[in-house]
């Protein structure tokens, strides 16, 4: 019997039927292609026997025996993946029925059950006005339920307090030590300096970027005079929607913003996946399947290079703005 409150346990039972129910028949059993182990486990080493990759040549042995010696390796199949989630006050916008922490939730309740139903272990970090929430990796749904309950259940985020996505990624870094696949779930509106630190957790591991956003913050229809809030700070301001140049004027700057954060997404060398809050869910989890599917091919066409970075866009390219 679940110990969880019977709102959250209402919640992953809908995400179940609604997604994973649906999304089986997709997989057909193959969700190892969603996540990656976590390494290869040194297990033994022989001579060199041709048509061994001589990526794996030990010189230090080689030297030593006087004969080439290579390292025998074991996949760690255990998986692990990380949610670091921004919480900040931004998150909670929304123009439609849902505002883009109900679409982080959902997201995150069907791709931690997805995975954690297959034994894989699942940890999260909560970003509120700083990292106040550090959930361990576990597996079972018992623990998707708590980290659902985490997600639902905590204060609003206060306002007037500008988000530092960078403490986030820092905090991370020195929490998760293992290499794993990490969830960054923000929409991305914070403070210059997490470009680097995103970067140097994608050297260790397999990050995707998943952005939330409202189409309302990409463009600004004609809705007459209307009062502007600066969801970070509290800043509040009137503006005339009506007046075409305004509107322009906001397009323009929302474009920049988008084109800045391909760059910096790309620079950093993660996969981006984005998702608005008049989006579906189950189409948000296929487009996620989709991206893994992309990974695979790119890792196997490099030949054991870096993979190549890719973006699955979730709407018509466009930026959020700070409204």
């Amino acid at each position: 019997m679940s110990s969880a409150p019977p709102e959250t346990e209402a919640l992953l039972r809908g995400i179940e039927w609604r997604v994973l129910r649906r999304l089986d028949g997709l997989l057909q059993g193959d969700h190892r292609t969603l996540l990656r182990g976590q390494g290869l486990d040194l297990a033994d080493l022989r001579e060199y026997q041709p048509g061994d990759d001589v990526r794996h040549m030990d010189w230090n042995v080689t030297a030593r025996m006087g004969q080439p010696h290579v390292r025998v390796f074991i996949e760690d199949r255990e998986m692990t993946a990380w949610f670091l989630l921004d919480l900040s006050a931004s998150v909670d916008f929304g123009s439609f029925d849902l505002d883009k922490r109900d679409i982080s939730t959902g997201f995150v309740g069907a791709i931690a059950r997805l995975l954690s139903r297959h034994g894989n272990r699942i940890g999260a970090m909560l970003y509120g006005r700083g990292v106040d929430t550090v959930l361990p990796a576990r597996s079972g749904r018992q623990h998707v339920l708590a980290l659902l309950h985490a997600l639902r259940h905590r204060p609003d985020a206060p306002v007037g307090h500008p988000t530092r996505l960078k403490d986030l990624l820092d905090a991370a870094a020195g929490v998760v030590r293992r290499r794993c696949t990490l969830f960054v779930v923000s929409d991305f509106i914070s403070e210059p300096g997490w470009e680097a630190p995103l970067g140097r957790l994608a050297q260790r591991h397999d990050v995707v970027a998943v952005r939330l956003f409202d189409p309302l913050e990409l463009d600004m229809p004609d809705l007459g005079l209307v009062t502007l809030r600066d969801a970070e700070t509290g800043e509040q301001m009137l503006v005339d929607t009506h007046d075409p140049g305004f509107r322009k004027r906001f397009a323009r700057i929302a474009a920049q913003r988008e084109a800045q954060l391909r760059a910096s997404f790309e620079a950093a060398g993660v996969d981006t996946l984005e998702l608005a809050t008049d989006g579906d869910l189950f189409d948000a989890v296929v487009r996620f399947v989709d991206l893994r599917l992309q990974r695979l091919r790119s890792t196997a066409a490099a030949a054991g290079g870096r993979p190549m970075p890719t973006h699955l866009h979730a709407a018509a390219s466009a930026a959020n703005s700070p409204t």
